[in-house]
């Protein structure tokens, strides 16, 4: 039988035993941590992302589809290609979000930090709509 990356032998995943490291396409500030996978392979991952209170995601895509679920804080997401603070919807702990593969949207962790756990199949694709607003084209 052939298993995907990270899923060949029983093994649990603690607390404890997550490792937050930062990620060049997300603000400086925001932590990732890859908890099944590989991101740059076509096949599942699952990871959690962690933004600070204050930190805002500006407007992206994702080319792949994408299961949220709120671990902890308020999730504010919004849709679109401009950054609007009126359209932003908040989601408690427990709810799950499904964003399609190519739906501009943008986030704000508007009222303390989140995080948030994300499942899909990769490879982990993150398009800014303003290059302006790409980590990865600005000094760390």
């Amino acid at each position: 039988m052939s298993h995907q990356p990270d899923q060949g032998v029983f093994h649990a995943i603690r607390p404890e035993d997550i490792e937050w490291k930062s990620f060049p396409a997300y603000p400086p500030a925001v932590r990732i941590a890859i908890l099944v996978g590989d991101l740059a392979l076509p096949a599942p991952y699952l990871i959690r992302v962690h933004l600070p209170a204050g930190t805002k995601m500006m407007p992206h895509k994702h080319p792949e589809d994408r299961i949220y679920t709120v671990m902890e804080g308020v999730f504010y997401i919004g849709l679109g290609e401009q950054f609007d603070a009126q359209t932003l919807t908040a989601y408690g702990p427990g709810s799950v979000v499904v964003l399609p593969g190519g739906q501009a949207h943008f986030h704000w962790a508007r009222s303390g930090d989140y995080i948030t756990q994300v499942s899909a199949m990769g490879p982990l694709g993150l398009n800014y709509l303003d290059a302006d607003d790409d980590p990865r084209t600005q000094p760390r």
